[in-house]
């Protein structure tokens, strides 16, 4: 059988464990050619450049 906690944690000792599980807001950077937001180090979905070269060929609709 596995151990079992001998007292009951407080819920301020709880709390404070679950501090850091708060979601991060994401860190989203502008596209230097279209000013659309993207992720940092990848290429941008609208216009499919990175770091001033086209890398992917994005279809215009």
């Amino acid at each position: 059988m596995p151990p079992h906690p001998k007292r009951k944690h407080s819920k301020g000792r709880r709390d404070r464990r679950r501090a850091h599980d708060a979601m991060q807001p994401m860190n989203l950077t502008t596209c230097p050619n279209c000013g659309e937001k993207r992720l940092p180090h990848t290429v941008c979905p609208n216009c499919g450049q990175y770091k001033g070269r086209e890398v992917v060929e994005v279809k215009k609709d």
